[in-house]
C-alpha cells in the first residue's frame, strides 16, 4: 500500500513500535513529524459534538412536520390508543394481518405512559414529550459515531461529519420521525461508531436491535459491519448477537400475542407478507429508477453526489483511511441499489443510512488535497495542493447553507396541518361531542394527539379518495385483538369508511387551493373559518424557488394555498 512504502521513506522515531497491521488505519499519530500528544490521541471530545446535535436535535423535534401519513397511522395513533384508549387503526394492525410491533410501541410508551400522567389532558405536550425522546437517542447514538470518527482518523472529519449530521435536511428531518427506518438509524449510527472504537460484539448485538425491534428490512444495510465484527471477534460478536436477536425475539413475540389476542410474531408476518407472500406494495404508488437519487440531492444537495464519488476516490482514500471506513459506509450503496429496484419506493425508507451518507461526504471533502498531491510525498504543498485545502470549507460551506435553505422551506411551507390543529384547543365553546371532519386532507392529519377532548370523533368525508382509510380502534371487537371486517390487505376502500351526514360535521379541516372547483368551506353561509394559515402550493410553485429558501424569492415566486379550520354556524 502507499501509505506502507511512505512509512519506509520516512521512518517513524525510534520510540515508536513498528508497524502492525493496525495501524494502516489514518490518525494524528500516523503522519510523520507530528508530536504524539494526549490532545491529538483524544480527538473530538464528548461534550461539543453532545451540544451541537443536542440543540439541532432539539430544533428538530420543536420544528419538524410530519413527512410521511405512515408515520400517524402506524406509530402514532396506536401508540395515542395505548395511552389514552382511543385512536385509528390501519389494516397492518388487525389481527388478522398484525404486521406491526407492538413491541416497537411500548418502548415509547416507556416516555409517553409518564408524560400522559404528567401533562394529563394537554396530549400535545405528550406528543412532543416522545419527540424529544426521540431526538436523545439520535443525539447519543450520533455523538458515539463522532467521536469515534474522530478517535480513529482525525478531528476533520469528524468535525465535516458533525456538521453535516446536524445541519443536513435529511438527518434533521429523519432524526425526530417516529418510525421503524429511523429507529434503525439510530442503531446504524452507534453500531458503526462501536466497530471504530474497537468493540464488534457490541456493535452486532446493536445491529440485532435495530433489525428486530426497529425495522426487519434494515438488516441488508447492517451485513457490512456485523460481517466485518464476526471477522474481528467471531466468539464474541455472535454470542453477543444470537443473545440479543433470541431475547428480542422472544419479548416480541410476547408482546404480539398479548395485544394480538394470539400467538403470532409481526416480525415474521411482516417479512412473509413482503418476501413470501409478495407483498402487494405497488397498491401505495409506483416510483422509476431514479427516485432516490432526486430525493437524495433534495435532501443533501451535493452531499449527496460526493458520498456517490467515494467509491470512485477508493484508491485516493486508502492511502489516508483503513477498511473499517469502507465497511462503515458500504451500506449506502447497497441498500440504494436494493431500494431502487424496488416498484414501491418512499423517502422515509433511505432514513438508516443518511447519517452514512454524511460520512461518505465528509471523507470524499476531507480528501480534496489528496487527489493533486504525490502519494509519495506527504508533505507536499503545491499550489493546487493549497487550492485545494481552501475549497474544502468552501464546499462545506456551500453544502451546509443549501442544506438550511431546504429545511427553512419545509418547515415554513408546510407546516400548516400541525399549526390548525393546535388551534382547536382554544374554540372548545363549540360544545363537547363535536364532531371534526376531513376530507382529502386526511393524509395530512397529524395525530389525535393535537384532538382535544370535547372533540368527540374525527371523521373521513367522501372528497373522491378510493383506497382504504383507518378506522377506529373498536373497543367492542376487541380492541388491539380484534379483526374487523372492513379491513383488507388490497388497499379497497371500505363503504363504511366515510360519514355519510354532512350535516353531522361540527368542525371542517380543508386546504383552499387556486383551483377551479367549490371548496365545501367556500360556503360562507355555513361555514365560518377560525383560523387559516398558508400552505406552500407544491404544483404551482416553481421547483428551485419551492424546495430551497432563497430570501424575498421564496415568497414571491412561490403559490401558497390557505390551510383552514372552520366552524359550523348555528342555524
Amino acid at each position: 500500500m502507499a501509505l506502507s512504502t511512505r512509512q519506509r521513506r520516512l521512518p517513524l522515531p525510534p520510540s515508536d513500535p513498528s508497524p502492525s497491521s493496525s495501524s494502516l488505519s489514518y490518525s494524528k499519530v500516523d503522519k510523520p513529524g507530528k508530536s504524539n500528544s494526549k490532545e491529538e490521541d483524544k480527538g473530538l471530545g464528548w461534550f461539543f459534538p453532545l451540544f451541537a446535535l443536542g440543540m439541532l436535535r432539539y430544533m428538530s423535534a420543536t420544528s419538524n412536520i410530519i413527512h410521511d401519513c405512515d408515520e400517524v397511522f402506524n406509530y402514532w395513533e396506536p401508540l395515542h390508543y395505548l395511552l389514552f384508549k382511543s385512536g385509528f387503526q390501519t389494516w397492518e394492525y388487525s389481527s388478522e394481518f398484525a404486521l406491526r410491533s407492538y413491541l416497537y410501541l411500548a418502548f415509547h410508551e416507556l416516555v409517553g405512559r409518564p408524560a400522559s400522567w404528567l401533562f394529563g389532558d394537554e396530549k400535545v405536550r405528550v406528543f412532543y414529550a416522545v419527540r424529544l425522546f426521540l431526538a436523545v437517542l439520535s443525539v447519543i447514538t450520533e455523538t458515539v459515531l463522532v467521536v469515534a470518527l474522530s478517535r480513529k482518523y482525525g478531528k476533520r472529519l469528524a468535525s465535516y461529519t458533525l456538521a453535516m449530521l446536524c445541519l443536513t435536511s435529511g438527518c434533521f428531518f429523519a432524526s425526530t420521525s417516529f418510525l421503524p427506518s429511523s429507529f434503525s438509524m439510530y442503531a446504524i449510527s452507534l453500531s458503526s461508531g462501536l466497530l471504530l472504537l474497537e468493540k464488534p460484539a457490541m456493535a452486532v448485538a446493536v445491529a440485532a436491535v435495530g433489525v428486530i425491534l426497529g425495522w426487519p428490512f434494515s438488516i441488508l444495510a447492517f451485513l457490512p459491519v456485523t460481517f466485518y465484527s464476526l471477522y474481528r471477534r467471531f466468539k464474541q460478536a455472535f454470542v453477543a448477537g444470537a443473545v440479543t436477536s433470541v431475547s428480542l425475539l422472544a419479548l416480541s413475540l410476547l408482546f404480539d400475542c398479548y395485544y394480538y389476542g394470539k400467538w403470532t410474531s409481526s416480525v415474521l408476518n411482516l417479512m412473509l407478507y413482503n418476501v413470501v407472500g409478495g407483498g402487494e406494495s405497488h397498491l401505495y404508488g409506483i416510483e422509476g429508477p431514479f427516485y432516490y437519487f432526486r430525493n437524495g440531492f433534495n435532501n443533501f444537495n451535493f452531499s449527496f453526489i460526493l458520498a456517490l464519488l467515494f467509491l470512485v476516490m477508493i484508491p485516493i482514500l486508502r492511502r489516508k483511511f483503513a477498511l473499517d471506513l469502507l465497511v462503515v459506509v458500504s451500506p449506502v450503496y447497497i441498500w440504494l441499489a436494493f431500494m431502487s429496484l424496488q416498484p414501491h419506493k418512499e423517502e422515509r425508507f433511505l432514513y438508516p443510512i443518511y447519517p452514512l451518507i454524511c460520512i461518505a461526504a465528509s471523507a470524499v471533502i476531507e480528501s480534496f488535497p489528496d487527489i493533486f498531491r504525490d502519494k509519495y510525498n506527504p508533505h507536499d504543498n503545491s499550489l493546487m495542493v493549497m487550492i485545494a485545502k481552501i475549497i474544502r470549507p468552501v464546499v462545506l460551506g456551500l453544502i451546509l447553507c443549501a442544506s438550511h435553505a431546504r429545511t427553512f422551506s419545509l418547515i415554513h411551507g408546510y407546516s400548516a396541518p400541525l399549526e390548525i390543529y393546535k388551534l382547536l384547543e382554544h374554540h372548545d365553546d363549540v360544545g363537547t361531542g363535536a364532531v371534526l371532519c376531513v376530507g382529502s386532507e386526511w393524509h395530512r392529519f397529524p395525530s389525535s394527539f393535537f384532538v382535544p377532548d370535547y372533540v368527540g370523533e374525527v371523521r373521513w368525508i367522501d372528497d373522491g379518495f378510493r383506497g382504504l382509510l383507518p378506522f377506529p380502534f373498536n373497543s367492542t371487537l376487541g380492541g388491539t385483538a380484534a379483526a374487523p371486517p372492513y379491513f383488507n390487505n388490497k388497499n379497497k376502500a371500505s363503504p363504511e369508511q366515510y360519514l355519510k351526514d354532512i350535516e353531522a360535521c361540527t368542525l371542517l379541516v380543508e386546504l383552499h387551493l387556486r383551483r377551479p372547483y367549490p371548496y365545501r368551506g367556500s360556503d360562507l353561509s355555513t361555514w365560518e373559518a377560525i383560523g387559516a394559515l398558508p400552505y406552500l402550493d407544491r404544483e404551482l410553485s416553481p421547483s428551485l424557488y419551492r424546495s430551497f429558501f432563497i430570501p424575498y424569492l421564496w415568497q414571491h415566486k412561490n403559490i401558497f394555498g390557505m390551510y383552514k379550520l372552520l366552524r359550523r354556524i348555528p342555524k
